[in-house]
């Protein structure tokens, strides 16, 4: 995140950079938005998240990308609770983009009953 950063040109004098992990890994097309000194993040929002906010929902029908979904749309899926979905993006901020849909096994909390409702419903 240090080195995103820092090749966007550093940041702005408004910025407040505690407002991201600077150590965490960022990957290909994700949007790093970092808050303005003062502002409160939107509930639901977080470094590991597309923006800042409620993004608006999917369409009906459109599969929900693991590598950017955000807590809010993560909650829409079948099973998945507020707890759930932090987990998921926790395990993406640890480890890294979902390079398939069968990593999500590795989230603590889905089995194999809770995947096979989700699989469907998600993409990487």
């Amino acid at each position: 995140m240090a080195d995103a950063l820092r090749a966007a040109g550093g940041p702005s004098r408004s910025a407040d950079v505690a407002s991201v992990n600077l150590a965490r890994a960022v990957v290909d097309g994700e949007q790093i938005v970092v808050l303005r000194r003062g502002q409160v993040a939107m509930p639901g929002a977080g470094s590991a998240g597309p923006s800042v906010g409620r993004p608006p929902s999917a369409a009906p029908g459109a599969l929900l990308d693991l590598n950017t979904a955000t807590v809010d749309q993560l909650l829409e899926l079948p099973g998945v609770g507020p707890v759930l979905a932090q987990r998921i993006l926790d395990w993406r901020q640890r480890t890294g983009r979902f390079s398939t849909v069968d990593e999500l096994q590795e989230v603590s909390g889905i089995g194999p009953a809770k995947f096979a409702d989700i699989r469907g419903r998600v993409r990487v």
